[in-house]
C-alpha cells in the first residue's frame, strides 16, 4: 500500500478548466491485536504500522515502557493488514491493571475522564524547563518537516523533541490521533522515550493528545491550533503546559507557564 496515490483533478476557474495530476494521501485500515485480542480496527495513512501499535498501547497505558513489550510484528492476512502485539509478564500485568481502571459498559463524565488520568498517569514533577521561544520556532518551522503535507496538503504531524529542542523524531498521518501514537511508539521501541521534552503539533490539542503525552511523560505541547477546554483542565490537574501559535506568531500559553523559560535558549545540534 502507497502513502500517496496520484489521480487526475479539474482545475475550475471562472473563465477556463483544466486538468492536473495532484497526490491524495493514502488511507487503509489497521488492526492492532495484543495478544490474540483485538484493540483497534480504524484507517490510518499506510507505514510505520509497528510504532503505530507500541504508541497506540502506551497510550492505553498498557505498555509504558520497553519492558513491558516482547515483540511487534506487522503482518498481512489474506486482505487483512494488522499489528500483532505480544507483552511480556510485566505487560500482562500492565494490561490486567488497564482492564481494572476501564468502564466499557458506560461513558466516563468529563471529570471522571480527568480524574482516573491524573490516577493513573500521575502529574509532573519539577523538570527543567522548555524554552518557548524554542517551541514557537519548531511550531513556525512545522511545513519544513512535513514532506506528505507539501505533496498531498492532508496529513496531520507530531514532532517530539528533547529538552534542548533537538528533533527526535516526527511521524505523519491522515489522522492527527495516529501520527502521534506512531512518533512516540518509535521512541519507545527505540529506547529513547526518557530523553523527550516537549510536544510539536500541526492540529489542534484535544484530551487525546494530552493524555497521550502524558502517558509518554511529556511535560509540554505546543500546537497550531488551540486547546479544547477539557484538554486545559487536564494538563492543568497534570502540571502540563500548552502552548498554541498566536496571529502574531508569538505564543498563547493556556496553562503550565512555570514549565516555560522566558529566554531563547541554546541552539539545537
Amino acid at each position: 500500500m502507497s502513502r500517496t496515490v496520484e489521480r487526475e483533478v479539474l482545475h475550475w476557474r471562472p473563465d477556463a478548466q483544466s486538468t492536473e495530476a495532484h497526490q491524495l494521501v493514502g488511507e487503509a485500515p489497521l488492526i492492532i491485536r495484543v495478544g490474540e485480542e483485538t484493540f483497534s480496527t480504524g484507517m490510518r495513512t499506510p507505514g510505520e504500522e509497528e510504532a503505530h501499535a507500541a504508541g497506540f498501547c502506551l497510550s492505553l497505558g498498557v505498555a509504558t515502557e520497553p519492558r513491558h513489550i516482547e515483540a511487534v510484528r506487522y503482518c498481512v492476512e489474506g486482505e487483512t493488514h494488522c499489528v500483532r502485539v505480544a507483552l511480556t509478564e510485566t505487560g500482562r500485568e500492565q494490561l490486567d491493571r488497564w482492564r481494572s481502571w476501564e468502564r466499557p459498559d458506560r461513558a466516563e463524565s468529563a471529570g471522571e475522564a480527568v480524574d482516573r488520568l491524573v490516577r493513573t498517569a500521575a502529574p509532573f514533577s519539577d523538570r527543567e524547563p522548555v524554552a518557548i521561544a524554542r517551541g514557537i520556532d519548531a511550531l513556525l518551522g512545522m511545513r519544513d518537516i512535513q514532506p506528505l503535507r507539501r505533496a498531498t496538503r492532508a496529513s496531520h504531524a507530531s514532532a517530539v523533541f528533547s529538552l534542548e529542542f533537538k528533533l527526535m523524531v516526527v511521524a505523519e498521518d491522515v489522522g492527527r490521533h495516529n501520527g502521534l501514537e506512531k512518533a512516540l511508539g518509535r521512541l519507545l521501541l527505540d529506547h529513547r522515550l526518557d530523553k523527550a521534552g516537549a510536544l510539536v503539533l500541526s492540529s489542534r490539542i484535544s484530551f487525546d493528545l494530552v493524555q497521550k503525552a502524558a502517558r509518554a511523560r511529556i511535560p509540554v505541547i505546543f500546537s497550531v491550533s488551540r486547546p479544547t477546554a477539557l484538554a486545559v483542565e487536564l494538563a492543568e490537574a497534570l502540571g502540563m503546559a500548552l502552548v498554541c501559535l498566536a496571529p502574531d506568531d508569538y505564543g498563547f500559553v493556556f496553562c503550565g507557564k512555570e514549565r516555560l523559560d522566558p529566554r531563547p535558549g541554546p541552539a539545537a545540534d
